[in-house]
């Protein structure tokens, strides 16, 4: 039996890459400030838990633009989408819900596969718990709250 495909997409610069990064237990994608560093999928073999999978980093996902680079990014993000087994879709807690992210949840709707919300950059609970709540306005399940860079949730 093969091991089960898992996604990470979402918007530009909300953590997708400290996420895979922190589940595959080494630095494998490039971490920057800057959006669009990821643009092609990257893949590792993780395991979690007990639970053996693939992992797949994806770019950001800009739903409208026309730029060429920003559209191969979402198509291979859509790739990943399509070849995903399970999709973690990230937001993040500080920039608050986006229209960019509601576009995203529309696309994952449509794949019909699950999908885990989870908010990114939630570093105290305390500080950030009532705005994690906003991100259940996206109808895709229950948010759920993380910090990729310090590897909590």
């Amino acid at each position: 039996m093969s091991k089960p495909i898992v996604a990470i997409v979402g918007r530009p610069n909300v953590g997708k890459s400290t996420l895979f990064n922190a589940l595959a237990g080494e630095n494998i994608a490039i971490v920057k400030d800057t959006p669009g560093v990821t643009r092609d999928r990257i893949y590792a073999d993780v395991t979690w838990l007990n639970h053996h999978f693939t992992l797949i980093d994806t770019g950001g996902i800009e739903p409208d633009s026309s730029d060429i680079i920003l559209s191969q990014m979402r198509e291979q993000a859509q790739t990943a989408i399509d070849t995903a087994d399970v999709i973690v879709f990230l937001t993040d807690v500080r920039q608050g819900l986006q229209d960019a992210d509601s576009k995203v949840a529309d696309m994952l709707r449509r794949s019909r596969k699950p999908v885990i919300l989870a908010v990114n950059k939630v570093d105290s609970f305390q500080k950030y718990m009532a705005d994690v709540y906003e991100f259940y306005n996206l109808g895709i399940g229950d948010p759920v709250p993380v910090s990729a860079s310090s590897r909590l949730g």
